[in-house]
């Protein structure tokens, strides 16, 4: 499997407020979209997300999300190194992805780019 990255999360409670410092740090503009009722600002490594706090418990408890080649090839490296996908692949706006819970109890979202099964 190829990691290619991997994207810091971080929760916010004003996402507007929050944007233009990490714009600034990262060095270009957030791309932005909404998912589950959560407002999301994806700039460089770090993926800022506000919205309900139902919403952000949950995703909180991923650790980091890991920019993959295809999540077809982690899905099944991940199953066969005796993590257990709880959730995907799934389509995204930005691609692909999948969340698996590693042996050692940490959660983390596998993402990629392919816009196509």
């Amino acid at each position: 499997m190829d990691i290619l990255g991997a994207t810091l999360r971080i929760c916010v409670d004003d996402l507007e407020a929050a944007v233009p410092f990490y714009e600034r740090l990262a060095g270009g503009p957030a791309q932005r979209f909404e998912r589950g009722g959560v407002s999301v600002a994806a700039v460089g490594c770090f993926l800022l997300m506000s919205g309900p706090e139902a919403e952000l418990d949950v995703l909180r408890k991923v650790s980091a999300t890991i920019a993959v080649k295809d999540v077809d090839e982690a899905h099944r490296v991940l199953t066969e190194s005796g993590a257990h996908v709880v959730a995907g692949p799934v389509a995204t706006p930005a691609g692909r992805n999948l969340i698996a819970l590693h042996p050692d109890g940490y959660i983390y979202e596998y993402a990629d780019r392919r816009t196509s099964p």
